[in-house]
């Protein structure tokens, strides 16, 4: 078989840096001296947040131009009495005069009626902000750097509407949740949005094994932990039909566009970004004292008439100190996690030719005792070229980001919050770790093991353009993506106590997974304007080929701890899993856009898809859209009056679109290696049925908006509402038991709608010369409903959803309080039947959000610098009682259990204490865990982030331009929730982590 590496690819890349050398090359020619007749200018263009890149600076009347660099330089000729002209997107335009002085600085002050200009990425073509017909959100790298994140979308938290994301571990490369505009499939591995970075699509699913992620503490990671944040430029989310429709059958769930950094023309210029962060668990939950936990215990045994205390009740008995209070929260997740990161870049070139390499290192440690840490290098490069007469051009990005993740065996979080308060020291006096004669598990035991994951990604894209005649351009598309990941968990015989007597084995787990994928878009797109009516035309193609791989072992046997990360040194060796996927995607696809008048707009959209992934019978299908925009502003009558209402329009959108995450070859009939022998031979077994029927889920959607800008829009309120249903559910339906399957995978007449309402608000609230304050509000009020379930009663499905409901809930016992007679939780009989059992579980706990958003300040006061976001979720969420052990047991508990029955009444957190002994008690409790007592308000205010800086000014140097910052972020949550942290809910999973970092970034 043959097969592409890297190290294979070495051609490619070659050919990649001839290129580069040749076009460099030109730029050096290109910035040939200018004759000295004329007087150089030079100087550096700034705002209030310090230098402005990309700022273009003209001689007014000639042709002569340049762009500033990535540190606001910029160098041209002119003579003394010419006019210099600087001009920037968003910022009013300035002019100077020359004048024999060669050095003039400007300053640019943001003009807010010019940020409808802003030209909004929409994957296969750019749009200007005031003139798109779809509703696209928007961060730029102005955003992301003023977080000190690893993962794109912890940038993204809070600061964009319909967009929910959660993170559900602050471990390093931890696991990150996105919702655009809610759950549309009711399989949970089928809500993933579709990621398309520099035009390659990215995969949203894990290389990883379930099997190997399970047992290791992360589980399966997030993707885009392999994306450096650094390096990228601006993320737009594609929402309505309008935006997503043109990606066809996997734009369902939302498109999220990320674009990475591009040079800038002008003299080579250096940048350098550096900073360090210090990190500490934001959140905790108080505990049970030693005194309160010892009471509990004893009154426990006392319940269940127990006098004499058994020989393992440690805590109690006399084993363990019963004066020693270890507070474990601070001994097992209380460290201090330090992040350091470098980037350094070089940029530069002419008009013609631009050209970007940057490099970034990026150390991160944990809060756990130990030296685990995440280490990411990333190389990141760009070259921009056009030709003389602006026909050709060529645009060329490559991405290579490696990193490694050595993290302890488990996560600590659960440990550090039920262990016994009492319990013994970890280290003996010898620094050893302490067994106390075999008394209990040493909680940093799992520290000996290790769960290790290495991974490699790149991604390349190179889009050329020739311009044919006047209007009509071709265009051809083509990339690259090469994804290699490695997981090691080790469980090797030191994480046993010496004491225990039973038969372990060292325990080795590995996992490969390697991807690539091809991509080729050839394109045409032609303009044409005639007289009042400008049309746009794109028609295009795309081929894509995937394949992937994965090869899961497990090892067991080794003679010796030392040899436990060598699999050959295993005395058994067995295959979890080997599997080898292909995946074939074709599609063509067509936009026209109408522009009556910079009045009326259209937009229209289609492509039809092609999949490898559905049987012949249903292997294509077509998906389109239609968008309309209304620019009321510039009729007559409010054209030329645009005091108060400065913009105006109004947007209407509706197509359908569709989502194929279903796996590979999930229509044919499969089989897979039998875990058993026959006769010595390994045989097979059915795995899933033939169903070549079956095609994609549709989504069709519809929205309204309205978007109206007040006083030179100095206010600019964006409101929308929007309504999602998607149908023809990719299932499993129901099968008689006599078929051996217990479903089949085939298209189920259920139906799941979101609705909606979203609200964006920005103001000006002060502009001067040396102070200005703007506030960004973004505001998300989503409704998620199952529609229709035909037989939902007949149907796995019958105890987990709802028809009326939404896909968020869960179904459970109605809590009632606590017996005042036998001491225990008590639920609603709904049969009357006189006992509590499943037919009883029809209380609906829902754990949608109510709303979420997010509101944004930035300050600036001559040269400093105030950023800050509070986030805010509306919700109900799992409280403590999820997690919390029965009381009594030998476990700790929230200080709150300490009001319980009888001291207490029946209003008390906790039911009558019990050791375990007392069966109607420990029944009541596992009656509670599946209750609505397990869900109570988990809605929350978190100041997310905060950043302030200082620009030195740049009358200090002219050769220099420096920043100085401190960030802080997940600095204050403000909440009423039952447990620890409100998003991500657990106990078992380590809070977010309160950060400071402080930098320094220098360009010269």
């Amino acid at each position: 078989m043959n097969k592409f590496s890297l190290y294979k690819g070495r051609t490619v890349i070659g050919y990649a840096f001839l290129i580069w050398v040749y076009l460099f090359c030109l730029t050096c020619l290109a910035q040939s001296p200018k004759p000295t007749t004329l007087q150089t200018i030079s100087g550096i263009v700034s705002d209030a947040n310090g230098a402005l890149p990309g700022v273009t600076v003209t001689v007014k009347s000639t042709t002569q131009s340049t762009i500033t660099d990535t540190t606001g330089k910029y160098s041209i000729q002119a003579t003394e009495g010419d006019i210099l002209i600087f001009s920037y997107i968003g910022y009013k335009e300035t002019t100077v005069a020359v004048t024999t002085n060669s050095v003039i600085n400007i300053t640019m002050t943001e003009d807010a009626t010019t940020l409808q200009e802003v030209t909004i990425n929409a994957g296969y073509y750019t749009v200007k902000d005031k003139e798109r017909t779809g509703s696209i959100a928007k961060i730029t790298a102005k955003d992301i750097e003023q977080q000190p994140v690893s993962n794109p979308l912890a940038a993204m938290q809070g600061r964009l509407s319909g967009v929910n994301i959660i993170q559900n571990s602050a471990l390093p490369g931890g696991r990150f949740s996105i919702q655009v505009r809610g759950l549309n499939s009711i399989r949970s591995d089928g809500n993933d949005p579709l990621y398309i970075i520099n035009g390659v699509p990215y995969s949203s699913q894990s290389l990883g094994d379930n099997t190997v992620s399970s047992a290791a503490i992360t589980g399966l990671t997030n993707p885009l932990n392999n994306i450096n944040p650094a390096d990228i430029e601006s993320i737009e989310v594609l929402k309505d039909a309008d935006a997503t429709a043109i990606y066809g059958s996997r734009g369902a769930n939302g498109v999220i566009l990320i674009t990475t950094k591009k040079g800038k023309a002008g003299k080579t210029s250096f940048m350098v970004n550096a900073f360090s962060t210090v990190g500490k668990v934001a959140l905790e939950m108080d505990m049970m004292n030693t005194q309160q936990y010892l009471a509990m215990r004893t009154e426990a045994f006392a319940n269940d008439n127990i006098a004499t205390y058994p020989a393992n009740a440690h805590d109690i008995n006399g084993n363990w100190d019963q004066s020693r209070y270890t507070n474990w929260r601070k001994e097992l997740i209380g460290g201090t996690a330090n992040i350091s990161s470098a980037q350094a870049s070089v940029s530069g070139g002419s008009n013609n030719t631009q050209f970007l390499v940057s490099g970034t290192y990026r150390k991160e440690s944990t809060v756990f005792p130990g030296e685990a840490h995440f280490g990411r290098g990333a190389i990141h490069s760009s070259i921009n070229h056009k030709s003389e007469d602006n026909k050709f051009s060529i645009n060329f990005s490559a991405d290579y980001t490696g990193d490694k993740n050595t993290l302890p065996g488990r996560d600590l979080t659960s440990r550090a919050y039920t262990l016994a308060p009492n319990a013994p020291a970890l280290y003996d006096e010898n620094g050893n770790l302490n067994w106390q004669n075999g008394t209990w598990i040493n909680p940093l035991a799992t520290i000996e093991g290790a769960y290790i994951t290495a991974n490699q990604n790149l991604i390349a894209n190179t889009t050329l353009s020739y311009k044919i005649m006047p209007g009509l351009e071709a265009k051809a598309a083509i990339g690259y993506n090469e994804i290699h990941t490695s997981q090691n968990v080790t469980v090797p015989l030191s994480t046993y106590s010496p004491f225990d007597t039973a038969n372990h084995e060292a325990l080795l787990m590995v996992n490969a997974g390697n991807g690539r994928s091809y991509i080729v878009e050839p394109q045409l797109n032609y303009g044409k304007k005639w007289g009042k009516l400008d049309s746009k035309i794109l028609v295009g193609a795309t081929f894509q080929s995937q394949k992937s791989t994965k090869l899961a072992q497990t090892g067991s046997g080794f003679t010796s701890d030392a040899l436990i990360n060598s699999l050959a040194a295993a005395t058994t060796v067995r295959v979890l899993s080997h599997t080898v996927t292909d995946y074939r995607y074709s599609a063509l696809f067509a936009r026209l856009n109408l522009d009556w008048d910079n009045r009326y707009i259209l937009n229209f959209t289609g492509r039809r898809d092609g999949s490898s992934r559905f049987g012949t019978a249903n292997r294509f299908a077509n998906f389109g859209a239609i968008g309309a925009a209304w620019i009321f502003s510039n009729e007559k009558g409010l054209k030329d009056n645009k005091r108060v209402l400065s913009f105006g329009k109004l947007r209407a959108s509706y197509g359908t679109t569709g989502n194929d995450q279903i796996g590979d070859y999930q229509y044919l009939d499969t089989y897979q290696v039998s875990p058993y022998l026959y006769d010595g031979v390994v045989g097979l077994t059915p795995a899933r049925l033939f169903n070549p029927d079956f095609g994609w889920e549709t989504n069709t959607k519809w929205e309204v908006a309205a978007e109206l800008g007040f006083l030179q829009d100095r206010i600019f309120l964006s409101a929308a509402y929007f309504k999602n249903r998607s149908a023809n559910q990719l299932i499993g339906v129901p099968l008689p038991g006599t078929t051996g399957f217990p479903t089949i995978q085939s298209n189920f007449d259920a139906t799941v709608e979101n609705t909606g309402l979203e609200l964006e608000l920005r103001t000006e609230n002060i502009k001067s010369k040396d102070f200005s304050w703007t506030t960004n509000i973004n505001f998300t009020a989503p409704k998620n409903k199952l529609v229709a379930f035909p037989n939902l009663e007949l149907s796995t499905y019958a105890n987990l959803l709802v028809v009326g409901e939404s896909l968020f809930i869960t179904k459970g016992y109605d809590y009632t309080g606590i017996d005042p007679v036998t001491g225990t939780y008590t639920f609603r009989d709904y049969n009357d039947d006189g006992q509590i059992s499943t037919l009883d579980k029809q209380a609906i706990m829902d754990t949608a959000p109510e709303f979420y958003g997010g509101i944004t300040n930035q300050l600036n006061y001559k040269n400093w610098s105030l950023d800050f976001l509070f986030q805010l979720v509306k919700q109900q969420g799992r409280n403590y009682y999820l997690t919390s052990p029965l009381a009594g047991t030998m476990a700790n508990l929230p200080a709150d259990f300490t009001s319980h029955f009888p001291s207490n009444g029946t209003a008390s957190a906790s039911q009558i204490y019990t050791t375990g002994q007392n069966g109607s008690a420990v029944d009541a409790y596992y009656n509670l865990l599946d209750s609505n007592a397990t869900v109570s308000d988990a809605s929350y205010v978190r100041l997310k982030s905060m950043s302030i800086a200082y620009t030195l000014p740049s009358k200090w140097s002219k050769a220099l331009s420096a920043k100085i910052y401190l960030q802080g972020q997940n600095l204050l949550t403000f909440t009423k929730y039952k447990g620890i942290d409100p998003e991500n809910q657990s106990m078992s999973s380590l809070p977010p982590l309160r950060q400071f970092t402080l930098g320094v970034q220098l360009g010269f």
